[in-house]
């Protein structure tokens, strides 16, 4: 979710601050940071990441950290070298590779984007209508027969039958992106004060979620032992998931020319401090909640969610005994799926008109833009609510889609521009480089390992 704590805007251009002392404001950014990055992905997290059992997972936490800051540090650094003041991801590309790398790069965001906000629209719905089958009650038996075509009998020749919510896929789907996209349409502002209103109080509520799930851990799983290969296997497929569930790099833009325009020659160094201290206070927050769940539950628990395409709240909530977890936790989920909704349709929607305006010759804005923010809206509502009547699978969504695509901007990009690029010169040579683009492939590449096994 993007928040906009603090705004370019109002900063003075001729401000120019040379202390690296670390103030109130790089702690405002920090918090910032950890609001884009925390949204639905943590709650899939779990899910993907502890199925491979508990030692892949520890194996997982000790690289996402140089993963997540050493990735965003890398496009921070990308975005600071621009000698244009400020220029956003776009502009910096085009002025060091030229017009078709800029180009491509506004297709790359989109595609990186628009899968996810995809992924929201068929997590809201199953969200909601898991609530409602199994936390209120409101649920109708129909045989699994209607549902894939399938007759099951039970050895007594019973059909057996399915809960599904009284309320049609297709209506309530359509209902909930209707709301969500109506704080969108109502205006930035007020896009943003619901996020701000959002995003803190359910980082506190996780922490204490992960802190009640501790009396419920079964230490089983740390005598389980993978092989080799089934563990260097696990922790391939998870990347993908990983990089999705830590990417905060729709922040970095304004965060990058926030931090040129007031440090100036200091920018670089600057945001180095804040994402290191980003990155620690993500993996300290998410791990533990990632830990506290995947501990509390068995690895066929874990397999059921994924195939219920449910976020882990939500299952928790269907088979926890505690009333306190049963109608909290689809409340957390809910809340984080929405406002992570928020900046990611913004991007997206954003990206799409830039396809479209970079498409128009000699011009930069089309001659009807409300036709056209119409236009983009109604194809926005129709995608979302198709995909979220269909119900794909969302962790096979951000395998497949989510992962791959950011760790292509995030982690390569980057790593390309400092090899390639005389302002980023003094970068080049370093381990770290090659750790960076060693995940980055490892992400891209995680979907054929996938089809391959």
């Amino acid at each position: 979710m993007q928040n906009e704590a603090v705004s370019v805007q109002d900063i003075p251009e001729s401000t120019v601050v040379s202390s690296t002392r670390w103030s109130r404001q790089d702690t405002t950014w920090m918090l910032s940071l950890f609001g884009t990055a925390v949204g639905a992905g943590i709650l899939f997290l779990p899910i993907n990441a502890g199925m491979g059992g508990f030692w892949p997972l520890v194996f997982m936490a000790v690289i996402i950290g140089p993963m997540t800051y050493f990735a965003h540090r890398g496009l921070s650094r990308f975005l600071c070298s621009s000698a244009i003041p400020g220029s956003d991801i776009t502009q910096v590309v085009e002025e060091h590779f030229g017009i078709g790398a800029g180009k491509a790069i506004t297709w790359l965001y989109f595609l990186a984007i628009f899968p996810i906000v995809l992924i929201y629209g068929v997590g809201i719905t199953n969200t909601v209508d898991s609530f409602i089958i199994n936390q209120l009650g409101m649920f109708t038996d129909v045989p699994r027969a209607m549902l894939d075509g399938t007759p099951m009998l039970t050895e007594a020749g019973v059909q057996v039958v399915d809960k599904i919510s009284g309320i049609p896929r297709w209506l309530l789907s359509g209902s909930l992106i209707l709301c969500m996209m109506s704080v969108m349409v109502a205006g930035e502002k007020f896009m943003l004060s619901v996020t701000r209103l959002l995003v803190y109080p359910l980082v506190a509520i996780l922490a204490f979620m992960s802190l009640y799930l501790i009396p419920e851990w079964k230490f089983d799983a740390l005598m389980d032992v993978p092989s080799p290969t089934n563990f260097l296997g696990t922790v391939w497929l998870t990347i993908p998931v990983l990089v999705f569930a830590f990417n905060h790099s729709p922040a970095i833009s304004q965060f990058s020319v926030s931090l040129k325009k007031q440090h100036g020659v200091n920018a670089s160094k600057k945001a180095d401090a804040i994402l290191r201290n980003t990155a620690i206070m993500l993996v300290g927050f998410v791990m533990l909640f990632v830990f506290s769940c995947v501990l509390s539950l068995t690895p066929a628990q874990l397999l059921e969610a994924k195939a219920d395409n449910l976020p882990i709240l939500s299952y928790l909530a269907n088979v926890h005994e505690s009333g306190f977890i049963s109608y909290f936790a689809p409340v957390i989920a809910f809340i984080a799926i929405i406002s992570s909704f928020f900046g990611h349709y913004m991007g997206a929607t954003e990206g799409l008109k830039g396809i479209i305006t970079k498409q128009l010759p000699n011009s930069s804005k089309p001659a009807n833009s409300k036709t056209l923010d119409k236009c983009i809206l109604g194809f926005m509502f129709f995608t979302i609510w198709g995909v979220a009547i269909i119900n794909p699978s969302i962790l096979g969504m951000i395998e497949a889609l989510g992962g791959p695509v950011i760790a292509a901007i995030l982690y390569l990009m980057p790593m390309y521009a400092i090899h390639k690029v005389p302002a980023l010169k003094a970068y080049r040579g370093r381990v770290s480089n090659i750790f960076v683009v060693i995940t980055g492939l490892l992400s891209m590449t995680a979907i054929l390992f996938g089809l391959l096994s």
